[in-house]
């Protein structure tokens, strides 16, 4: 497997600590709201990562932070007049819902950052050991970027912009705002009953040092990859490599990967400009987590996504040609017709698809080698090729295909329509017309019926099935 890691910009192989046993750590959800779709996209790319371990046969132990004590989580608990714990748990709940309809594999650990004061205060008593924390005049810790001379390595940041004694305490800040960055936050009014006792006074964690102590706790001080999107490299991960580093003397990662960003119609997603989208949104239009899904899914994980209503109604009625497609295949009479050609066409699929995805997780590719599969076998299918166990063949290996893409019903029972009596009666029409050859009938009525919305489709032995387009 070979992956663009982000420090160094160069595509790297693969090459776990542990063969046994790869470690991941995957940011987060700040928990002040419901997740949105360009959350779900970097989500739903960390899980085709994660999966496509799997599916080299890597066992993967994954964190996933709740970030749950922040300036967000504590103005808005405020401001609902809430209690912090209260407040997060709505929005925590909520994430595991979304989780489980986009059908993303669940992490090994989920930890929350409230839970993790002790290792938090810790890891700052063991950098002001070292000398790269000390104390500003109003109570809270700083990070001294000055004392860490590889500082913006990971976003290359121009050492000459960083400013010694700079100081900047928001948990989020611009590019250009190089700075040192707290580590622990004095308590204020603002934080109501948000606060922790620590050797340096009442207070709360900083954003950035909450994902450094999480990661170490269960992954330890060096582990293979870290992901997130591309507004997480800095300051965010670069600020947790400093701290970690500093802390630990030694990498705290050895690949980093981020995902671009997710627009809407080529525009940012805005509530203001009417486009923006929780999983939610989506959910109440009608679509299914297969479809939203798929939609996102779809684009590799460097390029921009560029989503839209018509994103998922394109995948709405691919997964439903895949479906009807794995119904044909349930459906073959028994016999080892074309078992050999089945196997072989299975074969090459998987190694298409294996190559593309252990290059750097190549979706497009991966894609082609599923779609190439499907009419290969849609073509032997037209010609009455073969038999169960060949489709049985056809059908294991779209499972496999699943363990990464994850969006397929490869074995969900059919879903029985009911069909009109009168277009049954159109249908029978148009099967009477082509056995007395007036194929311009046949035409005629086969195009009046995919007018109404229904299409015919000829099955071995002269049978018709009649379905919605």
């Amino acid at each position: 497997m070979r992956f663009f890691n982000t420090l160094g910009r160069s595509m790297q192989e693969f090459t776990p600590i542990d063969k046994e046993n790869v470690r991941m750590y995957t940011c987060g959800p700040t928990v002040y709201n419901y997740a949105h779709i360009g959350n779900f996209r970097a989500y739903l790319f960390e899980d085709i990562l994660r999966r496509t371990l799997e599916y080299f046969g890597h066992k993967v132990t994954q964190v996933m932070n709740l970030t749950d004590v922040d300036d967000k989580t504590i103005r808005d608990s405020q401001a609902a007049k809430l209690k912090l714990q209260d407040f997060t748990r709505k929005y925590k709940d909520a994430f595991f819902e979304d989780l489980k309809e986009l059908r993303i594999e669940p992490a090994e650990h989920y930890p929350e950052a409230t839970t993790h004061i002790p290792e938090m205060i810790r890891m700052i008593e063991v950098l002001f050991e070292k000398g790269y924390a000390y104390k500003s005049e109003d109570g809270s810790v700083y990070f001294s970027i000055d004392k860490f001379k590889e500082y913006g390595k990971l976003a290359r940041i121009d050492r000459e912009q960083q400013r010694a004694g700079v100081r900047i305490n928001s948990d989020e800040y611009e590019k250009d705002s190089v700075a040192d960055f707290a580590l622990w936050k004095a308590w204020s009014p603002s934080d109501g009953d948000v606060k922790w006792d620590s050797p340096w006074g009442i207070g709360r964690p900083g954003w950035h040092l909450e994902c450094s102590a999480m990661s170490m706790k269960y992954l330890g001080k060096t582990f293979d990859l870290h992901t997130g999107g591309v507004d997480n490299m800095f300051p965010h991960h670069e600020d947790e490599i400093a701290q970690s580093e500093a802390a630990n003397g030694c990498q705290f990662v050895n690949y980093w990967l981020h995902c671009e960003h997710l627009t809407i119609e080529n525009k940012k997603m805005s509530k203001s400009l009417g486009n923006f989208y929780t999983l939610r949104d989506l959910l109440a239009k009608g679509y299914t987590g297969a479809e939203v899904r798929w939609a996102l899914i779809g684009t590799h994980y460097r390029s921009k996504l560029n989503f839209s209503i018509a994103l998922c109604d394109q995948a709405r009625s691919t997964l439903k040609k895949f479906a009807d497609f794995f119904q044909r295949l349930h459906d073959l009479e028994k016999g080892d017709k074309g078992k050999e050609q089945a196997a072989e066409l299975a074969a090459a699929a998987d190694q298409a698809f294996a190559k593309a995805m252990g290059n750097d997780l190549g979706i497009a590719e991966a894609l082609a080698a599923v779609y190439n599969l499907e009419r290969s076998v849609n073509s032997a299918l037209a010609k009455n090729e073969f038999g169960s166990e060949a489709g049985g063949i056809i059908l294991e290996q779209f499972r496999r295909f699943n363990k990464v893409l994850g969006s397929f019903d490869v074995d969900a029972p059919a879903v029985k329509e009911e069909v009109p009596a009168e277009i049954m009666e159109m249908a029978q029409q148009r099967t009477e017309a082509r056995k007395a050859r007036d194929f311009a009938k046949a035409d005629e009525l086969r195009n009046r019926l995919k007018d109404l919305g229904w299409i015919i489709e000829d099955v071995p032995g002269g049978g018709i099935k009649v379905k919605k387009a």
